[in-house]
């Protein structure tokens, strides 16, 4: 709410309500937002007001949610949030958990888990293509 509020229109891609769902943002929708700023409004706090949405809690959960995708500023969906984004999202909630004393939830450490393999295996995949014949 505080995000439409410094706009001339609601974007779709906001929650309108209390517990409606997070959907994280399409890569760039910055460039679609900035020109509805109202024209009273500095660029700078529709900055640090986006930081504020998109460093939450809730909003790292979003994007770190298996199958989770992104979406542009009507709320529709325009390709699946990357395995790498996935996991820098399930980093930052791991230091939310962290900072508040409690242990990560089993999907974010299975998450974790299967991320850590496809890399090992990325690796070793890698090693062996560049290896001498």
């Amino acid at each position: 709410m505080a995000i439409n509020a410094l706009l001339i229109r609601p974007i779709a891609v906001l929650p309108s309500r209390v517990g409606d769902p997070i959907r994280p943002f399409a890569l760039g929708l910055w460039n679609d937002i900035r020109p509805l700023l109202k024209p009273d409004v500095s660029v700078s706090a529709l900055r640090k007001a986006l930081a504020t949405y998109v460093h939450a809690r809730s909003y790292q959960v979003a994007v770190a949610r298996p199958g989770s995708m992104r979406h542009d500023i009507n709320g529709e969906p325009v390709g699946p949030v990357s395995d790498a984004d996935r996991l820098d999202a399930l980093k930052k909630y791991e230091g939310f958990k962290a900072r508040n004393g409690s242990s990560v939830d089993a999907s974010a450490s299975s998450l974790a888990a299967s991320a850590s393999k496809r890399d090992a295996i990325s690796a070793h995949l890698l090693r062996r293509k560049d290896a001498p014949r």
